[in-house]
């Protein structure tokens, strides 16, 4: 571990880290690392993968992870332009952990959904 390394305190509240995890946090942040796994894709085919995502979210969740190094953007001098995004090395080093949180979701949904109507049961509004 380096010295620069030893610095980073997730704990502390200014500890730049924290802006990182918020990014990660995202939920469209996690479909779009989730979807790029397989490879390049271009904007209107992530769109129509992520049900519910705007254009203008898409567009600044792509711009935001692309700043922090963790999605790459390709232009290619199509009539019309044609973009694709793909996982850079350091996107990569996410893929498993993106991936076991993004489907940890779907596989425990009924025991949340239980344990969601098990708390209503025992708090009344």
């Amino acid at each position: 571990m380096t010295a620069m390394q030893q610095a980073y305190n997730v704990y502390e509240d200014r500890c730049p880290t924290r802006l990182v995890l918020d990014r990660l946090a995202d939920k469209w942040a996690l479909l779009i690392l989730d979807r790029l796994e397989g490879g390049p894709v271009r904007f209107n085919h992530i769109r129509r993968d992520i049900k519910g995502i705007s254009q203008k979210v898409l567009a600044q969740t792509l711009r935001k992870l692309e700043r922090n190094g963790l999605i790459s953007r390709t232009i290619f001098p199509t009539v019309p332009v044609t973009v694709e995004y793909a996982l850079t090395p350091l996107g990569h080093t996410l893929t498993d952990t993106v991936s076991a949180l993004a489907h940890w979701a779907e596989k425990n949904m009924d025991a949340i959904f239980a344990a969601q109507r098990a708390y209503d049961e025992t708090h009344p509004v």
